[in-house]
């Protein structure tokens, strides 16, 4: 692969690694979502039952919002790294 490298102009070289770096970001991301679904659940829904009530709604999209502030700060610190 560093041969293919090698032989692509520094704009090409450039753009392939700013697209491993999208891709490598984009999978963070989903593996952040994946955790959060799971986490979420875990802490917030109980057996009551088919349905969540009042309580654990909340309690999930109190979860849901944490972790989507922590997953902007994570994508703003790896767009400044880009730059």
């Amino acid at each position: 692969m560093d041969a293919a490298l090698n032989n692509l102009t520094p704009e090409q070289r450039q753009a392939v690694m700013v697209q491993a770096q999208q891709q490598a970001n984009q999978q963070i991301m989903s593996t952040m979502v994946e955790a959060m679904t799971a986490s979420c659940f875990e802490k917030c829904a109980g057996t009551s039952g088919d349905r969540l009530d009042s309580r654990e709604q909340s309690c999930l999209a109190n979860c849901q919002d944490r972790y989507l502030e922590i997953r902007q700060a994570v994508q703003d610190s790896l767009e400044r790294r880009q730059q």
